[in-house]
């Protein structure tokens, strides 16, 4: 099952008993990004400098990415491109419910609906398929505790995770400094393309400031 980099976040996020989305703030915040880098990759958008550009907005087939397209291009307005900064800011709890609500299309974890003191609305997602984090993780330690050489996707996965400083929803039991110096290294090295490398780091800035 080929999920996108914003689920994967996603996935990494979910406590396992709970079903609760842990660090909510910058991990929505990496959804977003995760979905803009999967346009990236797929030729509908570019990342250059502080701005983002709607490059193509043909279809991708995927219902969370071509959601996404309709969204940037109504949000741009006719105009050519505008700061990624406030893209990311603008649809980052959205982006989040996006892909929750696509994980669930795909039966990957289920939605149960509860209240919270009998009055407050609280929404969980337990995994009703864990083979596919089971496999994601698996990827990932390959990586980051072994030292194979990352495929674009899983670096980019690690790009994310690096620039949203959410390491330890992947390494939870690692030692933090050798996780932190291999993560770096892979979010940094040359396993794309400079434009998609740049754009990793242009979305990195837009983060911190």
């Amino acid at each position: 099952m080929a999920i996108t980099l914003a689920e994967e976040v996603v996935l990494l996020a979910l406590d396992d008993e709970s079903g609760a989305v842990r660090q909510r703030q910058t991990v929505a915040y990496a959804v977003a990004a995760g979905i803009l880098l999967e346009l990236v990759l797929a030729g509908r958008a570019s990342v250059a400098g502080k701005h983002v550009e709607l490059t193509d907005p043909a279809p991708t087939g995927d219902r969370l990415l071509d959601g996404r397209i309709a969204l940037l291009e109504a949000w741009l307005g006719g105009r050519r491109r505008r700061r990624v900064a406030d893209w990311l800011t603008k649809d980052q709890n959205k982006a989040l419910g996006a892909a929750l609500e696509s994980l669930c299309a795909r039966g990957v974890v289920v939605e149960e609906r509860r209240k919270a003191l009998g009055v407050f609305p609280v929404r969980r997602y337990p995994e009703a398929d864990g083979a596919v984090e089971a496999e994601l993780r698996e990827r990932l330690r390959a990586v980051v505790r072994e030292g194979a050489a990352p495929d674009v996707r899983t670096a980019g996965l690690v790009a994310l995770l690096h620039g949203a400083k959410a390491h330890r929803l992947a390494f939870p039991d690692a030692p933090r400094r050798q996780v932190t110096e291999r993560v770096e290294e892979v979010a940094a090295g040359h396993w794309a393309a400079e434009s998609l490398r740049t754009a990793i780091r242009n979305m990195q800035a837009a983060a911190t400031v």
